[in-house]
């Protein structure tokens, strides 16, 4: 099923919705759209990185250390940002807090990006599952060591993950707390 995306106004990060189009046409055309990105943390402070499957129809095969998705039409951002954990990483009852919003364009991708973190809990969370058309594979790792990987620009990591995670430690590192809101 082609689902159908909420379509954004390129450039506002205001978060006004103007339309909708098929995920098929939001990828072809690279149309403005807003996204959700959630890092996943541990209580060790771990973040949760995962390998996408080669048949994802954006960064194929890359890594990533965000949960995230296309926000549907008619749908809120804090709820995608929920489905798309439950549905990535399945993982439910997680506390997610907004961090940033701000926009991303590249030839593949223009969103604007709704950032969230979550705090994970095996007992209440439940254990990460891979949705296995999405997720090829998984580990937690050290924010230490996530960050040493990503100074490989040959490590195939997300590039819209790369400028997300830069921004949300920019933020939490200046502002020292999370944003509860937008």
């Amino acid at each position: 099923m082609d689902e159908l995306v909420a379509l954004y106004a390129e450039g506002d990060s205001s978060g006004r919705v103007t339309g909708a189009a098929s995920r098929s046409e939001v990828r072809s055309g690279n149309l403005p759209h807003a996204a959700t990105a959630v890092l996943l943390r541990d209580a060790r402070d771990r973040v949760y990185v995962h390998r996408r499957t080669e048949t994802k129809d954006v960064y194929p095969g890359m890594h990533d250390a965000f949960a995230g998705g296309v926000v549907l039409a008619g749908e809120d951002p804090v709820e995608a940002a929920r489905r798309e954990l439950a549905e990535e990483l399945g993982v439910t009852n997680c506390d997610i807090r907004p961090c940033l919003r701000y926009w991303y364009a590249d030839s593949y991708a223009n969103y604007l990006a709704y950032v969230f973190d979550a705090r994970y809990e095996a007992d209440r969370c439940g254990p990460v599952v891979h949705q296995p058309s999405e997720v090829a594979a998984g580990r937690w790792m050290d924010l230490a060591e996530l960050i040493a990987r990503l100074a490989d620009p040959t490590w195939p990591f997300v590039p819209d993950g790369r400028a997300t995670l830069d921004r949300y430690l920019r933020h939490t590192r200046r502002s020292g707390v999370v944003s509860s809101h937008f």
